[in-house]
């Protein structure tokens, strides 16, 4: 019997394409929006995705005061970080960070869920997220993401994709 010799593609640093994806996040849930983003950085979207190199693309998330969240989490959910000095616990609610910096709302979310090493870091840095509809990443002229049905979340019924 003659055995099959199919050998496993590889993609080279020099053949990955990076994108520019244009995400509006008005009106959708956070954390199906992150899940999304995050898949879009790490190129788990792309037939030639493979885990160890950085073949995501660069996506830019703008109208982040307008992500919504479910339930009572506006007033439950807590951030939490530490200086590592003495004293230094520091614990933020949801609404306090949305009123001051609601483009680190996503960030953390979408940080959450990328490796934690080098490639994750390199990976995170093609995340562009702005509180407005305005960005300053025009030249590159990022494409708009369209989401199907199912990714929608609580999209309000007055709000048109498009």
């Amino acid at each position: 019997m003659k055995s099959i010799n199919v050998k496993t593609y590889q993609p080279k640093l020099s053949e990955i394409a990076h994108a520019w994806h244009l995400v509006d996040a008005a009106g959708m849930t956070l954390g199906r929006l992150s899940s999304e983003v995050a898949n879009l950085i790490r190129g788990k979207h792309k037939p030639t995705f493979v885990p160890h190199l950085d073949s995501g693309d660069h996506v830019v998330v703008i109208n982040a005061e307008q992500i919504v969240v479910t339930g009572d989490r506006a007033n439950q959910k807590m951030y939490r970080r530490h200086s590592n000095y003495p004293g230094g616990f520091r614990e933020v609610v949801y609404k306090d960070l949305m009123a001051t910096h609601p483009e680190r709302i996503i960030e953390n979310a979408v940080k959450g869920m990328v490796p934690r090493n080098r490639l994750g870091n390199a990976q995170l840095g093609k995340l562009h997220v702005y509180a407005g509809p305005s960005h300053p990443h025009g030249g590159q002229t990022p494409v708009p993401y369209v989401f199907n049905e199912r990714q929608h979340g609580n999209r309000q019924a007055g709000q048109k994709e498009s």
